[in-house]
């Protein structure tokens, strides 16, 4: 999967804009625990809602990523054994001529 967080749209001078072929996270998300400040990602689970739409974001290496080329207002959920769960947004995700603009977060947890 390829994951990218900056985008370009080149424009041409006949005002044509070229857009790339990838595919843009519109979410990535770290949870940290609150009190060490460490990343932590043992059975963490990262949900997003956006109306009828919700998604449980994907996990690649330290960072949940989501709401892939879909612009909206999403409301996180956060949870994991030995925390507290936490609720963030609404995030507004917007998205220009080619694809989403990616929001990027941290997501503090506090321990039980």
């Amino acid at each position: 999967m390829l994951l990218l967080t900056l985008t370009a749209c080149p424009q041409k001078d006949d005002d044509t804009i070229n857009c790339t072929e990838i595919f843009v996270s519109g979410l990535t998300i770290q949870v940290k625990d609150l009190s060490t400040n460490n990343i932590i990602t043992e059975g963490i689970t990262v949900l997003i809602e956006d109306g009828d739409y919700n998604e449980e974001l994907t996990f690649v290496s330290d960072t949940f990523f989501g709401a892939g080329e879909r612009p909206g207002n999403y409301t996180i959920t956060v949870s994991g054994e030995g925390y507290m769960r936490a609720i963030v947004g609404p995030i507004e995700v917007l998205s220009d001529e080619c694809h989403v603009i990616p929001q990027s977060l941290e997501i503090a947890l506090t321990p039980n």
